[in-house]
């Protein structure tokens, strides 16, 4: 099913589940509204009456549209003024045309909750059929202690995470660097 609304001077095409951003509509995040002023509504290539049907939604966010600078400027008058402007905006998902509801959302829920479960039952088969351990509590440590050399990296040059911190290091190694090829000298 789907519709044709019309709201804030534009018309939109609309079907149950679907999001679409509106010019500023009354209400928070969470409220539900109902869009009257419907221009078209049909299944497929059948269309159906509008006379008294609503399309039920949900909005979702208040947000604000990326800014716009106005700028305008007359030559030769010294006539220059700067502006800025963000056009409110509406998030809503739709949730019903007339007394069919979105069922998109619902089906797709159910499926990974199913899968869920499945997957669940299948890792515990896993860990029942690993053979257990036998490794006793004094011979972990000492793999630990084997494995801690390993993991130890030559000292590496600390690499500088922006360019403020680069430039200081560099006139404190520029400064080193005489100094250290000095002594040997003596």
């Amino acid at each position: 099913m789907f519709a044709i609304v019309r709201t804030g001077g534009k018309q939109y095409r609309v079907a149950p589940g679907d999001k679409i951003v509106v010019e500023k509509l009354a209400g928070e995040a969470g409220d539900t509204i109902d869009l009257t002023d419907v221009l078209l509504a049909g299944e497929g290539g059948d269309l159906q009456s509008t006379a008294g049907l609503k399309v039920g939604a949900k909005i979702i966010a208040q947000a604000k549209a990326d800014k716009v600078t106005v700028f305008k400027k007359r030559r030769r008058h010294n006539y220059r003024r700067k502006a800025g402007h963000r056009q409110q905006h509406t998030i809503i998902e739709i949730v019903s045309i007339g007394s069919h509801k979105a069922e998109k959302k619902a089906a797709t829920k159910a499926e990974p909750k199913a899968e869920a479960k499945s997957a669940a039952p299948a890792k515990a088969e896993t860990k029942a059929a690993a053979p257990a351990k036998t490794e006793t509590k004094a011979a972990k440590p000492a793999a630990k202690a084997e494995k801690a050399p390993a993991k130890a990296k030559p000292a590496a040059k600390p690499a500088a995470k922006s360019t403020k911190d680069a430039a200081p290091a560099k006139a404190a190694a520029k400064k080193a660097a005489p100094k250290a090829a000095a002594k040997p000298k003596k």
